[in-house]
């Protein structure tokens, strides 16, 4: 009986996970080497890096940059504080600064931002977009992890994991608190200036706006007032800026037409008023003159009738006629008898 021999089975080789990652790596870095050595990528390398269209982008990307760090550093509280005495956020000063176009190109930057934003919302659907990217991060994550794990036994993601996670330091969570505190307060302040009319001229300002916003609403979509208000804020400082002499000559002239007009009503108003109190006077002393006759002659009368009056319920039949003759004595009697009493007649 022949000897049966089993087979030996060849084992396979672990794979060396640092050895296969480490090649990757040299490869792609020889891949980067040869192609920035190529002399065509050199002449596009230049041309884009060292061209004057580069040199003008550098240019103003610096300009830039040092017109954001001044408005950054306006952020100051302003000394002129409100009409009750309190003093004003660093709000106030940034966003003079910034709508009064004195940054010109940190206030365009800003207020394309806002233009694309408010396009944006409009017509994309910026919440969908957002879980679009983020399920994508998160399964491409997820596949390296698990291929890395099967194919290599140690996951790709795991290398590139940190040694320590990113958090946000104390000391910028505050001083993101306190700014935002500073913009709450900043809307509350400005909306009470504006109600209790400190200026009259953003007060009247605030008005037309609501007013026309009002019936506007009506027929503009909310991005579409949203962005009228926001290109009314950005473009009408800037094109008073451009034509201040002729816009404040208009408004002084105004002004002047104003304040005439008032001053002739004020006359007018004085004027009437005299001669309305010169005629309330003369019907007070026309009344008052009647008054006094009316009590004289009721006081004449009264005095003229206490004399003339009589008893009430006494009358000349009430009383007998008193005797107009002497009386008659008779001659004669007896003495026995008794005297005659004489009869008065009557």
């Amino acid at each position: 009986m022949a000897d049966v021999h089993p087979r030996a089975i060849p084992t396979p080789a672990e794979p060396q996970d640092g050895n296969v990652v480490q090649n990757m790596m040299n490869s792609a870095r020889e891949t980067m080497e040869s192609a920035q050595n190529n002399p065509t990528v050199k002449d596009v390398k230049h041309s884009l890096t060292e061209g004057p269209i580069a040199q003008g982008v550098k240019e103003q990307t610096g300009k830039a940059s040092a017109e954001f760090q001044d408005l950054a550093n306006s952020r100051t509280t302003p000394e002129q504080p409100a009409a009750t005495g309190q003093p004003l956020t660093h709000y106030h000063s940034m966003l003079y600064r910034l709508l009064s176009w004195k940054n010109p190109r940190a206030t365009a930057i800003t207020f394309a931002a806002n233009v694309l934003l408010i396009f944006a919302a409009r017509y994309l659907n910026i919440l969908r977009y957002a879980f679009k990217g983020l399920y994508m991060v998160l399964g491409i994550t997820a596949s390296a992890e698990i291929v890395g794990r099967s194919v290599f036994g140690n996951g790709f993601v795991t290398q590139l994991r940190p040694n320590r996670y990113f958090i946000i330091p104390r000391d910028s969570l505050e001083r993101f608190t306190d700014d935002f505190g500073q913009l709450v307060n900043f809307v509350v302040i400005e909306f009470q200036r504006v109600v209790f009319a400190e200026n009259i001229y953003v007060t009247l300002g605030a008005f037309l706006s609501t007013f026309l916003s009002y019936f506007l609403i009506k027929w503009l979509p909310l991005w579409g007032l949203a962005l009228l208000a926001t290109s009314t804020a950005y473009l009408a400082p800037l094109i008073y800026l451009q034509n201040k002499p002729f816009i404040d000559a208009h408004l002084q002239r105004a002004s002047d037409l104003v304040s005439d007009q008032a001053q002739q009503m004020r006359l007018l108003a004085a004027e009437r008023a005299g001669q309305y109190s010169e005629l309330a006077r003369s019907v007070a002393g026309e009344y008052t003159a009647k008054a006094q006759e009316l009590v004289g002659g009721a006081r004449q009368r009264g005095n003229g009738n206490v004399g003339e009056k009589k008893p009430v319920g006494v009358k000349e039949g009430d009383f007998p006629r008193a005797p107009r003759e002497e009386p008659v004595v008779v001659e004669g009697v007896t003495s026995g008898a008794e005297p005659s009493i004489p009869v008065a007649s009557f």
